[in-house]
């Protein structure tokens, strides 16, 4: 069994699922590959299909009901990759925001570094999108900046979605009361992990918006980011997280 796993959700990704999952599949690091697919009118998970057929061994479908959200997604497959024995477990867009070639810098941080989650930082050095509309940048930059307010964790991108987790980090967690599905999702995972005193690196990525497919971005995502920050933080001064 290989010890990297990358989970990529999917809805309606059919123009951008072959290429990425291709371009994971060819880096030199053997990476295996769990695709999440909620079902995509467009049939994203045929595409995966065909394509297991070439990718036999490396190349995984869950496919769900519905649409159920990005962090019912991620927890699937955090359980799948528990149950298949993985150690270092992937979250990766579909889309090529985030580059195949920093999933090794990622894994070099966990496996040769100290780090149990490794985060590829869009604004650890600065602010490294590409693509973006300013308005766009500013929601995500002060995002975190409120977030390292109300939290105390010291991490400049804590809504990142491209980062490696140890798999004693995820075993450490209930994956079942994770409840937040957006940008609240990828801020309560980094504060469990943080409240568990394990150790959190940044690594500097470049992150490029989708040129094809559309976002998935909404307003009740944001509001569930706002709103979820304080959630978190209430439990963890009631002892409850």
């Amino acid at each position: 069994m290989n010890d990297c796993l990358v989970i990529i959700p999917t809805y309606n990704e059919i123009e951008n699922v072959e290429s990425i999952i291709r371009t994971v599949l060819s880096q030199h690091k053997f990476f295996h590959v769990l695709i999440i697919d909620d079902n995509s009118p467009d049939h994203t998970a045929d595409k995966v299909i065909a394509l297991q057929s070439e990718f036999s061994d490396r190349l995984f479908l869950e496919k769900r009901a519905k649409k159920s959200g990005l962090g019912t997604a991620y927890v699937h497959g955090f359980k799948w990759a528990l149950e298949n024995k993985y150690n270092y477990i992937f979250e990766m867009d579909a889309d090529f925001s985030h580059n195949p070639t920093d999933l090794e810098k990622l894994y070099n941080a966990c496996h040769l570094g100290d780090a149990d989650l490794a985060i590829g930082s869009r604004y650890v050095t600065g602010v490294n999108v590409v693509n973006w509309p300013l308005s766009r940048v500013l929601l995500s930059y002060f995002a975190s900046v409120y977030v390292r307010f109300i939290t105390g964790m010291k991490i400049h991108d804590a809504t990142a979605g491209f980062v490696c987790y140890k798999r004693q980090v995820l075993e450490s967690i209930n994956l079942d009361e994770i409840k937040f599905v957006g940008y609240a999702f990828q801020i309560e995972m980094k504060y469990r992990t943080f409240c568990k005193n394990f150790t959190i690196s940044e690594v500097p990525i470049i992150f490029t918006d989708r040129t094809k497919g559309q976002s998935k971005m909404s307003n009740s995502i944001i509001v569930e980011a706002v709103f979820g920050v304080i959630a978190l933080r209430l439990k963890r001064l009631v002892n409850t997280l």
